[in-house]
């Protein structure tokens, strides 16, 4: 049974676990038409957002500037291809980053015992974002539309590599957590390199701790 993107958007919001099973023959082709189908939603969203928010922006500044400096309504021309950046960053950005978190995630899937193919992690991967394609540009709901990003795609490598529950956890948890640590890991050595704060000396002094 083909499920319509209807259906599919349904099933991978309130019922993941039944839509992942009938899912499971998909090729990533079929995968990737309904991806691209919620992440220009999403892209389209975003860059209408983006629009308003510069108009309002604009009107905001021209408010506060003197009388004689050049209206910012003279570039907004210029400024107005932020939508069509915004556009193409998310178009662009969502299908790079699905392809590379598929990867990545699925090292860990195979790490805890899933053998059927990195394909049906990117599947997983793809119809997981289904929350946060259509919920993730509403404020504070995006939060939420995260984690349910997160669980859906849990259920997504539970269903199509039929591991168990916890080994699904392991795998996308771990996969989320590394890459964290090793961010905060660069940025703490990054931070205790730098100087902290300006010594106040004294002319033929070495500072204020040589007093």
């Amino acid at each position: 049974m083909v499920l319509s993107i209807g259906e599919r958007i349904k099933g991978f919001l309130f019922s993941p676990s039944e839509t992942f099973d009938a899912s499971k023959e998909d090729t990533i082709g079929d995968a990737f038409k309904y991806f691209v189908v919620i992440l220009l939603i999403l892209a389209v969203i975003v860059a209408i957002i983006g629009a308003v928010a510069f108009q309002w922006i604009l009107g905001m500044s021209n408010a506060f500037l003197p009388p004689d400096a050049l209206p910012l309504a003279e570039i907004g021309p210029l400024l107005a291809v932020i939508p069509v950046v915004l556009f193409i960053a998310v178009l662009v950005g969502g299908i790079i980053g699905a392809f590379i978190d598929g990867l990545w995630i699925h090292l860990w899937v195979y790490l805890v015992g899933g053998r059927k193919g990195v394909g049906q992690t990117i599947k997983a991967v793809m119809y997981g974002t289904t929350p946060y394609c259509l919920l993730g540009w509403i404020p504070i709901v995006n939060f939420i539309a995260e984690i349910w990003m997160i669980i859906v795609a849990i259920l997504g490598v539970r269903q199509l590599h039929e591991i168990s529950t916890g080994k699904a956890v392991l795998a996308v948890i771990l996969a989320i957590i590394i890459p964290a640590i090793i961010i905060v890991a660069i940025f703490a050595s990054i931070m205790s390199t730098m100087p902290q704060g300006p010594m106040c000396t004294w002319p033929g002094g070495s500072g204020l701790g040589g007093i």
